[in-house]
């Protein structure tokens, strides 16, 4: 395997050469390096770092567990900027060697260790108190291990969107035991069936959850689960599952709480027809304070990608707590007007008595409490008055 060394975020890897065809990512691949994802790393160092701060842990007795590791970038990065203990796993032989190599190119061998189990059977034997599930693909085969495993934190990252957003629905449905829709917010469609999939194997543990951080980026979906220990915590989880309906014709949408929720089939404002989509999580999928802290990790510390991640987490902030958002264009050219100012529309609905905001997920998009109706009278309303 032909390497060079390259930089980020304050260290230095070896990583396969862009030319050499065990760089490509895919899963075929022996091991390779991801320079697309370093945007993803800049705000995991930074939401870490956070969540360590937020709940005074100690940094030196801490566990985190890079699970796919690949080239170890991640986990290596994490023991160097944060100081926790690294636990870096890849079941490829390759990429176990070159994780070695990485560790001593950074002098980390006293807090990190490199492991060349399968993810699974590893998060099956030992405890971490954080877990980083980042495969090539789908996280599901992986979920029911990392739930075990993980103590504190469980991060996880879906690049399989396709399947999770409903544009390949039978696929979906096999990976995540569940109906995703492909909808005009699709890209939180694939976000909560998600995390959905993810709290029903946390709560087969009796362990209930937080959802602190939620972003759909370019290819992949990234959550962030605090973990709460005991049954309760695990019934309270329970309660925030549930199903939306949708009406495609429209675009009208309601949920309901409960994986037995009697679901309507007619929709209220054209008469067409609701489609399920779920179980899924309806519960909250940002946390205000803990976005704050990620903020100020990323202004402190000025990783390479600072500036797209601020920008992400800030909009993700701003959200609020409302289940879907409504896609500005695609309403529009149901009404058969023109799009104006996406601000325009958050400021008549705020003026009109309703909560609305922007949303990460879509330059276009805006959440808002505010009905289908009341919006589309705004929309024209706004369009009559430009």
């Amino acid at each position: 395997m032909n390497r060079k060394v390259i930089s980020e975020g304050g260290v230095r890897i070896e990583v396969p050469l862009p030319g050499d065809p065990s760089s490509i990512p895919s899963s075929s691949a022996s091991v390779f390096y991801n320079s697309e994802m370093e945007l993803n790393r800049d705000i995991t160092i930074s939401a870490v770092a956070g969540f360590i701060k937020d709940h005074g842990l100690d940094t030196k007795t801490l566990s985190y567990a890079d699970v796919m590791s690949a080239s170890g970038i991640r986990g290596i990065r994490m023991a160097a900027e944060v100081g926790s203990k690294c636990c870096l796993n890849d079941w490829k032989q390759d990429a176990y060697e070159l994780i070695q190599k990485n560790i001593m190119l950074n002098g980390l061998e006293d807090i990190c260790i490199s492991s060349g189990q399968n993810a699974n059977t590893l998060m099956h034997r030992k405890y971490f108190d954080i877990v980083d599930l980042d495969p090539f693909g789908s996280p599901a085969p992986f979920l029911d291990a990392a739930a075990r495993s993980a103590r504190r934190l469980l991060c996880i990252t879906a690049t399989d969107t396709a399947p999770l957003c409903g544009a390949h629905l039978k696929s979906g449905m096999r990976k995540y035991a569940a109906v995703p829709l492909n909808t005009e917010y699709h890209r939180e469609m694939g976000a909560r069936i998600l995390l959905g999939a993810a709290v029903r194997a946390l709560v087969r543990r009796d362990k209930g959850v937080k959802v602190l951080l939620t972003h759909a980026t370019r290819h992949y979906v990234r959550v962030y689960i605090e973990i709460i220990k005991g049954v309760s915590s695990a019934d309270d989880a329970l309660e925030k599952m549930g199903f939306i309906t949708h009406c495609q014709n429209c675009g009208y949408r309601s949920w309901k709480y409960g994986l037995a929720a009697q679901l309507d089939s007619i929709c209220p404002h054209c008469k067409g027809t609701l489609q399920p989509a779920g179980p899924l999580w309806l519960g909250s999928i940002q946390e205000r304070d803990f976005c704050k802290a990620v903020l100020v990790e990323l202004e402190t510390r000025k990783p390479g990608k600072w500036e797209q991640a601020v920008k992400i987490v800030e909009f993700c902030r701003g959200e609020i707590d409302v289940v879907t958002y409504y896609d500005q264009h695609w309403l529009c050219k149901k009404n058969k007007i023109s799009p104006g100012s996406i601000d325009g529309l958050i400021e008549a609905l705020v003026s009109a008595g309703f909560y609305a905001s922007r949303t990460h997920f879509t330059g276009t998009g805006f959440k808002t409490d505010a009905g289908l109706e009341q919006i589309n009278i705004l929309l024209r309303d706004l369009n009559d008055r430009r």
